[in-house]
């Protein structure tokens, strides 16, 4: 007698969901081999499994998941398809993610057992991304962890207790007929490729909106963002829950396979808040920023260390050399400054290669053990020249913290730097070295967007001493006003400091170095001319810099509402989400751009969009 597991070779095709998911011939056999082998066996699909898998396709695609049975090891991998298009492009680019591409989840469960065999192990990729895909190791961990958390209490029978529980709600004289009664809505999860679709009739008639999807969560100051179809966000306030909404734990009514990919959707746009090593939230001065990092806590840095995943640092000096060389010279600025104790955060965390169960600069600061591991850090240029292992190994006989320190400099940066090519620079600004700049957060550069609908935006400069430019990259554009950060006075008020005009911006650009006074009109005409009447030295510039003595000025996107307060030239914006970094400009040996640089002429404004277009707003 046949066994009623038995498939007629033919029907194999239906069995295995898509012929695009094959390997090849070895990986068919295995199949057909693993179909045969379940009838021996008397293995089946668990029910259970079916309906989770049938419960993604209801609320996502048919094409959000995919089947492949290993039936001879009772093994079955889900592959869950987590669409991240609602990703920022520059978030993307920043988090090394194909936005176009979904995150694969593949979920290795037992075929017959489902919920009440072992725990299922986690992978996650991207098919495409097959190097620096370290949002993917987060990304496990987390995932991982929920699994393991979720499977001390995940059975097949407790799952169908809480959907029949669900279900009981759709009886005619159930419980949802009279709630239906009472409230006159009812939402049930649609089919969505991404977020789910809205359909509350209560928000419908607030807005006037016919179909509203969720199209980013945001962090603890936001909820969401929705669009409607003309493309206008509506911004909801977090719940009673916000700062941990992210972690809620999504209903299990579904499946575990919509619950995890619930979760899963909660926790990507928010990875850059919380630790890479403990998955606890940062606890930064102005929140948090672009990259995701690892904590200060010292566990976490020895396990960030120890586990090797700071192995990318070659990668880092090879690709952007020229950004590696302005992060070693704003920290050797900082360090160098008077004020080092005040603006040199934070503080590096490096392990000692010599005992790893200390941190090497610690516990006490000690910048002039730190001073002497800098002066080794061989310069950029050289490490380009040549093997960059063989380099390590120079460094490491100068000094065993050098290397250490370097990869510190290029892990700690949580902002998205990148050398602007010839073709895409700002030909007014007249130097070569100049960066795109973006330090912040997908939720205030959401925030930003939003409040740009409402009021709109214009650009303006922000100078600052180089040496406080070690802390803006890993801490973010802050309002130092009243704060110990403080370097002048803030005669017209508390916030940050901006000018259209650019010769102010590099009359700031210049403080530090015990300099404690903002210069008067006449003394940044002075400083200008005398500037520009040294010779040049280089009649090309080098791609690397060549002087320690260096200005620096910022050009950032300001909201133009009526917080923004103006005083001739100097404006101050007391609200921090109101200002974004945009570009960043480095000089050398006194040499500025032009100091009559004004943001609001019509001429300058179209260079700038013409730059900053394809960067910032291709999304």
């Amino acid at each position: 007698m046949a066994c009623s597991q038995c498939v007629d070779p033919q029907d194999i095709k239906g069995q295995c969901w898509t012929d695009e998911e094959s390997d090849g011939e070895n990986e068919s056999e295995q199949f057909l081999y693993g179909i045969q082998g379940s009838c021996a066996a008397d293995l089946y699909r668990h029910p259970q499994l079916d309906a989770d898998i049938e419960a993604v396709k209801d609320i996502y695609t048919d094409s959000a998941v995919s089947v492949r049975e290993y039936g001879t090891i009772d093994d079955v991998d889900i592959d869950l398809h987590i669409n991240i298009s609602f990703l920022d492009e520059e978030v993307a680019t920043a988090w090394k993610v194909i936005r176009t591409e979904p995150i694969i989840l593949r979920l290795r469960f037992s075929l017959s057992q489902y919920l009440d065999g072992p725990e299922p192990s986690v992978e996650v990729f991207q098919p495409s991304n097959k190097e620096g895909f370290s949002l993917g190791l987060q990304l496990k961990k987390i995932l991982s962890t929920f699994t393991s958390q979720q499977w001390k209490h995940l059975s097949n029978e407790f799952l169908k207790a809480q959907q029949e529980k669900r279900h009981s709600w759709f009886k005619a004289g159930g419980t949802i007929k009279k709630f239906r009664a009472g409230l006159s809505i009812f939402s049930p999860i649609p089919k969505s490729p991404s977020f789910p679709l809205i359909q509350d009739t209560v928000l419908k008639g607030k807005l006037s909106v016919p179909e509203l999807r969720v199209t980013r969560l945001m962090n603890r100051s936001i909820s969401c963002t929705m669009k409607n179809p003309k493309g206008e966000l509506f911004s909801y306030p977090p719940n009673s829950q916000a700062g941990g909404h992210c972690k809620n734990i999504p209903t299990l009514e579904y499946g575990f396979l919509v619950q995890i990919m619930k979760y899963s959707e909660q926790r990507i746009p928010t990875l850059n808040e919380y630790c890479v090593v403990c998955d606890e939230q940062h606890v930064f001065q102005n929140g948090s920023m672009l990259k995701p990092a690892v904590c200060t806590r010292e566990l976490c840095v020895f396990s960030f260390y120890t586990l090797g995943v700071m192995s990318g640092a070659a990668e880092e000096v090879a690709t952007g050399a020229e950004v590696v060389d302005l992060l070693v010279a704003m920290c050797r600025a900082a360090l160098e400054s008077p004020r080092k104790s005040i603006i040199f955060e934070p503080y590096p965390s490096v392990v000692d290669p010599n005992d790893p169960k200390t941190l090497a600069f610690n516990p006490k600061k000690n910048y002039e053990r730190l001073q002497k591991a800098l002066d080794s850090v061989m310069s950029i240029r050289e490490m380009t020249q040549g093997s960059y292992l063989e380099i390590k190994k120079q460094m490491d006989k100068l000094d065993p913290l050098a290397h250490p320190l370097l990869q510190w400099i290029i892990s700690s940066n949580r902002s998205h730097i990148v050398k602007l090519p010839l073709s895409r620079q700002l030909k007014f600004m007249h130097t070569s070295h100049q960066f795109l700049l973006l330090s912040s957060p997908p939720a205030k550069e959401a925030r930003f967007r939003t409040a740009k609908k409402l009021y709109g935006s214009t650009f303006a400069f922000h100078g600052s001493h180089i040496e406080n430019w070690h802390s803006v990259l890993r801490n973010g554009l802050v309002n130092a006003s009243y704060t110990k950060l403080q370097l002048h006075g803030a005669a017209y008020g508390k916030g940050i400091y901006l000018s259209p005009i650019s010769s102010i911006s590099f009359g700031y650009s210049g403080m530090g170095k015990g300099q404690h006074r903002m210069p008067t009109k006449d003394e940044l005409v002075q400083r200008y001319n005398r500037m520009n009447t040294i010779p040049q030295s280089r009649p090309i510039q080098s791609r690397f810099l060549q002087s320690r003595n260096l200005n620096c000025i910022a050009l950032c996107e300001v909201i133009t509402s009526k917080d923004l307060q103006k005083h001739g030239n100097i404006w101050v914006c007391p609200v921090s989400d109101h200002v974004c970094t945009r570009f960043f400009f480095v000089y050398e040996d006194g040499q500025v751009g032009d100091a009559n640089i004004n943001t609001q002429e019509p001429k300058v404004q179209k260079e700038i969009m013409r730059v900053i277009g394809t960067q910032i707003y291709s999304s």
